[in-house]
């Protein structure tokens, strides 16, 4: 449940006098918390639902994500983007990789279970995968992407149970998490376009655009949602715990695990994710689950899993 596309600062080379930081956390600590973080946030979102309108969840889950990040920018002194066009392109980038998908997982889960969020969540690096042959001349189809795509979306369909019609589902609820899902790879290419080489570090332009990001639906949510005439205690708590740990503290984790490991390795968080949403789903809400649900799952992500490899090269005769 990523916000944004991981566009990875060169760091400046250590001198003779420094010696580089060494994490508290070994990374694969990070990356574990990092899966149960963002596993946890659909249910999050479906208990959030429960006591708010959908664009008010988002709105306090962007307001709690910019406050942690706007402290982390604070501690580390960084500045605020310049000139209008990196802030008329962070406008764009908060819409696509923040606003419009966050509002539209919260108003899926008011008719769809949080394990079917979570599941197409999990279809973004195959609509990521799909859109990058076609927007980004560097990523050529091949046999073995073009093999995990078909792949995957199979999974997806059996997922929906499409050889019983989708019985039983609500394809408005579906239609919503689908077209969150593809929000994400959509603004990551515009971020690797526009963003990337900016000269801004990820942390400054990240918290700027979720600040953008709550401005947007500061303006929004007044207008379709009201403010909330009651206060419940635990939608609110997990509100806030989405905010302040799955979108301020993940991200920050997550950039630290690309400048240590990379984004090759830190992206396969992602495959996690639905496996931790659906086991919560199922053991903390009680909601209920059909054998082509996992399967189809598995399928997904072995889909996903296939685009995202290489094929390795062959040795070069002596």
């Amino acid at each position: 449940m990523s916000t944004a596309a991981p566009t990875r600062a060169t760091p400046s080379a250590p001198t003779p006098t420094t010696v580089p930081r060494r994490p508290a956390l070994d990374w694969r600590i990070r990356f574990a918390a990092l899966s149960l973080i963002w596993g946890f946030s659909f249910l999050l979102i479906k208990v959030g639902t429960d006591g708010y309108a959908p664009f008010q969840v988002t709105f306090g889950r962007l307001l709690f994500g910019t406050l942690v990040l706007a402290v982390a920018m604070a501690v580390k002194r960084e500045r605020l983007p310049r000139g209008r066009r990196t802030w008329l392109h962070l406008t764009v980038a908060a819409l696509l990789l923040n606003a419009a998908p966050f509002s539209l997982f919260a108003y899926s889960e008011l008719t769809i279970p949080s394990t079917l969020a979570g599941i197409c969540n999990a279809t973004s690096p195959l609509w990521g995968m799909a859109l990058s042959m076609v927007a980004l001349s560097e990523d050529r189809p091949t046999r073995r992407r073009v093999a995990g795509l078909g792949l995957g979306f199979l999974g997806v369909l059996t997922v929906l149970g499409a050889w019983q019609g989708f019985h039983g589902l609500d394809v408005t609820g579906t239609a919503m998490a689908l077209l969150a899902s593809l929000c994400y790879p959509v603004g990551w290419i515009y971020v690797r376009r526009t963003l990337a080489g900016s000269g801004h570090s990820n942390l400054s332009l990240i918290g700027s655009q979720l600040g953008v990001a709550t401005l947007q639906l500061a303006l929004v949510t007044p207008l379709f949602a009201g403010f909330p005439s009651a206060f419940p205690l635990v939608p609110l708590l997990a509100v806030a715990a989405l905010g302040a740990l799955g979108t301020g503290l993940a991200v920050l984790v997550q950039y630290g695990l690309v400048n240590e490991v990379g984004p090759t390795t830190a992206q396969m968080v992602t495959y996690f994710i639905p496996v931790i949403a659906t086991a919560a789903g199922v053991a903390v809400l009680g909601e209920s689950l059909s054998w082509n649900t996992p399967v189809g799952a598995a399928v997904v992500l072995a889909g996903a899993a296939l685009t995202q490899s290489r094929a390795r090269a062959k040795p070069k005769a002596q």
